[in-house]
């Protein structure tokens, strides 16, 4: 067990209020770009909304596949600081990169004419991104997680705290990105999401003093050993940078990717079984199994949720009224909801859980979980209703729109800090990096699926577009989304007792330490 940093601010180690501005402005960079992307290939390369659903979701896959090799080699060499580090600076260059957008897209008859040169440019810029995410996202909060004890009952309101980091950086990005980007030019949208990240960079490295043992590399020895040469850690960095070649030709290959998922995904969650089976204790395999069930839950509320990167925004852009408070708005910006609403209720949420938890009533992991999926299927109902008060010209009030996120903020704050909570907590330390890196494979499907799904809500865009022909076309396409995120999450919740009974949540006056167990487990190793 690393030292735990002894100084704290508002009951909490200084250590995590650095971790959150350095994932603000991480998330600033990438929410910044990702407000744009559908956009800037329907308006600017003239995709089709299925192909540029597709773009969206390979990318965004790729973005949660990538933590399961960059967390491994964080968990077994580099140390999760030093993989932060690099993660960053990858994420420099592909920002920065995708400032340069070349010749706008052009019809010709019933051609497209389009700079081959800059589209290349973008599929390595967003191989730069996927590449950086892969070594920052799994280690910077599982760096948060090693702040704590293992049995510390501030863990779950820690998480909450810097998922409002997050939100932050994602909130201030959407808003000025997306309004920069529509407006005057992609490449400012997107160079401005480039310094958002080079600012985290410069906070983490400032405040690397604040962490105390957390994050540092397994054996220093190891890793500055060499082969072939150079150091372990040098050849560590090569192979990150050669990746990007890799990541760069799969982007344009989704049914691949798509293979390669399942293939990773079986691989990945095989060897966890086998390892949690042969390796743990009871207690602790029956916690890692618990893991692997409801990470499969999240695969559906991601799908769900991921929604809102593309059939929610284009059905915004041509089906929603965007004048908000007399601002009309951005199709790109009004995806701030999201953040929003996490920024004014993630502190409400924390207080109420622990408020429930003083008197031994806060709901359990999985119910928390099913709780999450049953609010993204509200969510898209709302939308569904609100079609059906649209105008004649097909536009539907904003306040729909409002609700459909409003509930999909509330099923978020039910399940992300609560499942990286629980996959710091109920994962051995030995496997931490792996397992961090498989919860965001889960997000890498959900990402991947929800393209697909998307796909089936797209309108012929070769012509101008009709909001009257698209309206139903997107009501039918929500209705399914909503009833079968209902009917998944109610299911979820009457399984809670037997999966509360397999993860050994603690009860009001028992003694948890989990730390013992593992140590027992080790030292018998």
């Amino acid at each position: 067990m690393s030292e735990i940093p002894a100084s704290t601010t508002f009951g909490h180690p200084r250590g995590l209020y650095v971790l959150f501005f350095t994932e603000m402005w991480e998330r600033f960079s990438f929410y910044g770009m990702k407000a744009l992307l559908i956009f800037y290939l329907t308006e600017h390369f003239l995709f089709g909304d299925d192909v540029s659903a597709g773009v969206v979701g390979t990318y965004g896959s790729m973005v949660y596949l990538a933590p399961v090799l960059g967390g491994w080699v964080a968990d077994r060499f580099l140390g999760f600081r030093k993989a932060v580090m690099f993660g960053a600076v990858l994420l420099c260059v592909g920002h920065l990169l995708m400032a340069f957008e070349g010749t706008p897209a052009e019809r010709l008859g019933g051609d497209v004419i389009r700079d081959e040169t800059a589209v290349q440019i973008m599929y390595l810029a967003l191989a730069f991104i996927v590449a950086g995410v892969g070594f920052l996202k799994p280690s910077i909060s599982t760096i948060v997680g090693q702040l704590y004890e293992e049995n510390d009952d501030r863990r779950d309101q820690g998480f909450t705290i810097f998922y409002m980091g997050i939100n932050l950086g994602a909130l201030i990005a959407i808003l000025v990105c997306g309004y920069l980007g529509q407006t005057y030019g992609w490449k400012y949208g997107f160079g401005l999401a480039g310094i958002g990240m080079l600012t985290g960079l410069a906070t983490f490295i400032r405040g690397g003093r604040h962490f105390g043992e957390a994050g540092l590399p397994p054996d220093v020895d190891e890793l500055h050993s060499r082969r072939a040469g150079l150091t372990i850690e040098r050849w560590l960095y090569i192979g990150g940078v050669a990746s990007i070649a890799v990541i760069w030709w799969l982007m344009q290959y989704q049914a691949l990717v798509g293979a390669l998922l399942g293939l990773v995904a079986f691989v990945a969650v095989a060897g966890i079984i086998g390892y949690a089976w042969i390796q743990c204790a009871p207690r602790e395999r029956d916690r890692v199994f618990v893991v692997l069930i409801l990470t499969v839950v999240s695969v559906v509320f991601w799908t769900l949720f991921e929604q809102a990167a593309t059939s929610m925004t284009l059905f915004t852009d041509r089906n929603v009224h965007k004048n908000m408070l007399g601002f009309e708005m951005q199709a790109s910006q009004l995806g701030f909801l999201n953040p929003g609403f996490i920024i004014l209720l993630a502190l409400p949420f924390a207080a109420v859980w622990n408020a429930l938890g003083g008197r031994g009533r806060e709901p359990s992991t999985p119910m928390k979980f099913g709780l999450g999926v049953v609010q993204a299927g509200v969510g898209f109902l709302m939308l569904v209703i609100g079609a059906g008060f649209a105008d004649e010209a097909g536009q539907v009030a904003l306040g729909w729109l409002v609700l459909a996120y409003f509930f999909h903020t509330t099923g978020e704050l039910c399940l992300s800090p609560t499942g990286l909570s629980m996959v710091t907590k109920f994962t051995p330390a030995r496997i931490l990096g792996l397992m961090m890196g498989v919860w965001f494979l889960a997000s890498a499907g959900a990402h991947y699926v929800a393209g697909l799904v998307a796909g089936q809500a797209a309108i012929d865009s070769s012509q101008p577009i009709d909001a009257t022909v698209s309206l139903p076309v997107y009501t039918e396409v929500f209705s399914t989304l909503g009833w079968v995120g209902v009917g998944i999450g109610l299911g979820v919740m009457a399984l809670t007792p037997f999966l509360k009974r397999l993860s050994h949540e603690s009860q009001p006056g028992e003694d948890e330490n989990p730390a013992v167990e593992q140590g027992v487990v080790r030292d018998a190793n």
